[in-house]
């Protein structure tokens, strides 16, 4: 019987650490949380200095049962979850739950940056005691959020159709990405006309080369910060004069400008970091790069990826100095290591990510990785081998030559190469010569022949161009955490969750990389801003303006480090989301709801209710409900005033003329005449089953009851629910008689072109050669099947142009079994990124009695 148990987070990372530890430990995982704030209520008793309440979460109960069972057995019990403040939470909770089993001195907390045997063993040589500090600051960031969520997020599902909660941070990053758009919105381009020339010496070498305009006697022209320089030639007789006086005047090499650029390594990823760059060299969406990070991680090939430190360990250090001596010479070794600066709040007990043993090569990992494994742990191990190399130094050669007889034009060219790799030798970008980009982010650069001062050009050709100024790019997900970061909002534990959570909710749509705010996430971000208004009107603090969101990070900061009690910071924040949340109801005019009051007191017959799933919609019973809460003392919220007002419109015809006039009431939009006739096409056919996918689900069958209960309510259907439904329409042909005339006759072939993702569309074309598909299989209550998938995804593709990154990776991970009848795999493997062949694992063969 083993005398320790050892608790981690991850199956993974259990079965790893039971192979260094021998048969005197046993390691289990929690899998996560095993306790948390109940998911139906607050959990938090503000009168009571916000103590928490919590339970085990339903995983967590099985999960407990377990552990409780396996630590009766025990004399000792290692908590061993991850070394950041989520980790010592998840061991406080495991000591908390178990502690009745085993005596309180005999649980240790284990801490690691590394899967490795060394470390381990060292870990578990040096055990410590739970990091109380630590854990109040996961209990003060919980809180704060459960707090914000349960007490902010109805005010805003009263004023906002359609939107589900505020949080914390990510209303903060999405109040970033709603600015950025209304910049680009807003932005006014300016028009200017570039002037260039090719060029090319009067005797050998002819080779020709591009200078572009640069001054006007003296003044830059083009842009800078996406604004145009004084000089800048922004009309067409402008451009027409200087062309004339070029046209009659010599170009001459006034000066040769030649100097030697130093460019130094940059730091060892941090998570920011890593996130950024694999989203620019890879393409990764940032929860993707956490999910291969996290199994490179429990694999022992890198160490800890959730981390704000540059700090290397020094072993690690000598080790990676021994390797670059050794590998590349010792010229590209500095006399003494590189240490790069981390930011004020990083916890400098963590290091940056890196390889656990840097003579471990990429391609040489020793283990089957994936290909986009391979690839994100290259990136990895390049840049933190690259960190601690001598700087590059690149060679810059700029001519600048002189036209012109009444003015004096500039033009300028550039060119540069690499005189001494350094840190490019690794980094695997050797032949990439720091070129210089200019405001467009263009190239500035360009291959010149020797050039001496004095001598004359011939010109072969003028080249003149006209643009538009830019605004600046919407965000992607890698440059919105890049702001995150920068204004000290969030923690490298959060970011790629953010990201999701902006996803999920509908504030964000994704277009290729960028990241558009929906009309739900603008609007959303309007009532923060109208609230911050209010607030600074009475001299109040906003919630969600990203400077107070990074005090509150300071502020948890602090709690770790023992220097103030998170029960202090609860009672400073408290009162200013209270202040936040008044602040932020609107109501409807009082004035105004009384006018519509009176309006619908002529109502004399009232629609019928309309019964749509388990609600039912009775206009009368509303306004009755609605009386009811104006005699109460109640106010109406702004959305209820728009509803009312809404109601009056739909009963326009039996409201006096007079008041209808002054309520501006309007006869609502009739419904389409075709839209009836395509629901009652698609009632009574055999829909498809219910499939869930996340959190939704799709119900056509529902979906077609709900439209037809709101066309009875003489709504008007969105733009969106119509394409669905002709979506539907083609999807269920083959049971409507007569289908292609009926398509002729709604029209609905004419339809605004699908531009397809051109990534995408290969990987479902890959699924053609699969002939024979894996029997559906049953999980709880969940049906698992694969051509249906497909088939699923090639329909939404087919819509949409495009999938989400969860169902591109469901989609690869699927393909993965069926290698075998796929053509040329492994070449496609490389092309798409697919995963390794999937081995089915054999099925156990039947035992018979032996009595039988």
């Amino acid at each position: 019987m083993s005398k320790n148990i050892v608790i981690v987070e991850s199956p993974a990372k259990a079965k790893k650490i039971n192979k260094f530890l021998g048969n005197d430990y046993i390691v289990m995982a929690s899998v996560g949380h095993v306790r948390d704030l109940p998911a139906k209520k607050l959990g938090v008793d503000i009168e009571q200095n916000f103590e928490p309440e919590y339970v085990a979460t339903t995983r967590g109960k099985k999960v407990l049962k377990e552990l409780k069972a396996e630590a009766k057995k025990c004399e000792n019990v290692y908590l061993a979850p991850d070394p950041d403040r989520e980790g010592e939470a998840i061991a406080w909770h495991l000591f908390e739950a178990l502690k009745k089993n085993v005596p309180e001195e005999n649980f240790y907390r284990v801490t690691y940056n590394e899967i490795t045997k060394p470390a381990i063993l060292a870990a578990f040589d040096n055990p410590e005691k739970i990091d109380m500090h630590r854990v109040n600051a996961q209990q003060a960031r919980r809180i704060l959020d459960r707090l914000v969520g349960f007490k902010g997020s109805p005010v805003v599902r009263k004023q906002i159709r359609g939107a589900q909660s505020v949080g914390r941070v990510q209303t903060v990053a999405l109040r970033l990405g709603v600015e950025r758009e209304k910049g680009i919105i807003n932005f006014q381009p300016e028009t200017y006309f570039t002037v260039a020339a090719d060029v090319r010496k009067q005797e050998a070498p002819l080779d020709p080369f591009t200078v572009k305009l640069a001054r006007i006697n003296n003044d830059p022209i083009g842009m800078k910060d996406r604004k145009l320089l004084p000089g800048a030639v922004k009309t067409m007789e402008q451009l027409e004069g200087i062309q004339k006086e070029l046209d009659n005047s010599p170009l001459k090499v006034s000066d040769v400008i030649k100097k030697e650029v130093t460019r130094r390594a940059r730091p060892p990823f941090i998570t920011s970091t890593l996130q950024q760059s694999a989203s620019g060299a890879l393409s990764y969406a940032p929860a993707r790069t956490m999910g291969i990070a996290q199994k490179l991680y429990e694999n022992g090939l890198i160490t800890y990826m959730r981390t704000d430190s540059f700090n290397i360990a020094g072993s690690a250090l000598d080790e990676c100095r021994g390797f670059i001596g050794q590998s590349y010479g010792t010229e590209y070794l500095p006399e003494t290591p590189n240490f790069y600066k981390s930011k004020g709040a990083a916890q400098e007990a963590h290091e940056a990510i890196r390889p656990t043993d840097v003579s471990v090569q990429p391609g040489n990992e020793g283990m089957k990785l994936d290909v986009a494994e391979q690839k994100l742990y290259k990136l990895i191990w390049q840049r933190f081998v690259a960190s601690q190399m001598v700087p590059a130094k690149i060679s810059r050669r700029t001519v600048e030559i002189e036209a012109g007889s009444e003015n004096t034009y500039l033009f300028r060219a550039t060119s540069s190469g690499i005189a001494f790799p350094g840190y490019m030798k690794a980094s695997g970008i050797e032949g990439a010569a720091d070129k210089p980009k200019n405001d467009e982010g263009e190239s500035a650069e360009t291959t010149l022949t020797p050039l001496t001062q004095g001598e004359h050009l011939d010109v072969l050709d003028w080249l003149t161009e006209q643009k538009e100024t830019k605004p600046v790019a919407r965000y992607t997900e890698a440059s919105l955490i890049k702001a995150l970061e920068e204004n000290g909002v969030g923690r490298p534990s959060t970011y790629a969750a953010i990201m999701s959570k902006l996803d999920e909710r509908e504030y964000v749509l994704k277009e290729k990389r960028s990241l558009i705010p929906t009309p739900l996430g603008m609007e959303l971000v309007e009532l923060i801003l109208t609230t911050e208004e209010k607030l600074k009107t009475n001299h109040k603090i906003d919630l969600f303006e990203a400077r107070f969101t990074a005090d509150m990070e300071t502020k948890l900061d602090e709690i770790e480090e023992g220097k103030i009690e998170w029960t202090d910071m609860m009672k400073e924040f408290y009162p200013s989301l209270l202040e936040w949340i008044d602040h932020a109801k609107e109501t409807a005019p009082p004035e105004r709801v009384a006018q519509c009051f009176a309006a619908l007191e002529n109502v004399t017959e009232w629609a019928e209710p309309v019964k749509s799933g388990r609600r039912t919609y009775d206009d009368h019973k509303t306004f009755e409900d609605f009386k009811g809460m104006i005699g109460e003392g109640e106010l109406l919220s702004k959305r209820q005033g728009e509803m009312l007002h809404k109601m009056c419109c739909r009963y326009i015809k039996q409201v006096p003329e007079a008041i209808a006039t002054e309520l501006e009431l309007v006869e609502p939009e009739a419904v389409r005449a075709d839209t009836p006739r395509k629901l009652d096409l698609l009632s009574g056919l055999t829909y498809e089953e219910a499939r869930t996918v996340g959190k939704r689900t799709y119900d056509d069958g529902k979906f077609i009851t709900s439209l037809g209960d709101q066309v009875k309510m003489n709504k008007r259907l969105s733009e969106r629910q119509v394409a669905y439904l002709d979506t539907l329409l083609t999807k269920y042909s083959e049971q409507i008689e007569n289908f292609e005339v009926i398509r002729i006759e709604l029209k609905l072939d004419e339809k605004k072109d699908v531009v397809a993702d051109p990534a995408i569309a290969p990987i479902l074309a890959v699924f053609e050669a699969v002939t024979e598909w894996a029997e559906p299989v049953k999980r709880g209550k969940r049906v698992f099947d694969d051509k249906e998938f497909i088939e699923s995804l090639s329909g939404q593709f087919k819509v949409k142009g495009t999938l989400s990154d969860r169902q591109v990776a469901a989609l690869k991970r699927t393909i993965s079994k069926y290698a075998k009848q796929i053509p040329n795999y492994a070449e496609l493997q490389e092309q798409h990124e697919l995963p390794a062949p999937r081995v089915p694992k054999a099925k156990k063969e039947e035992t018979t009695d032996a009595a039988e």
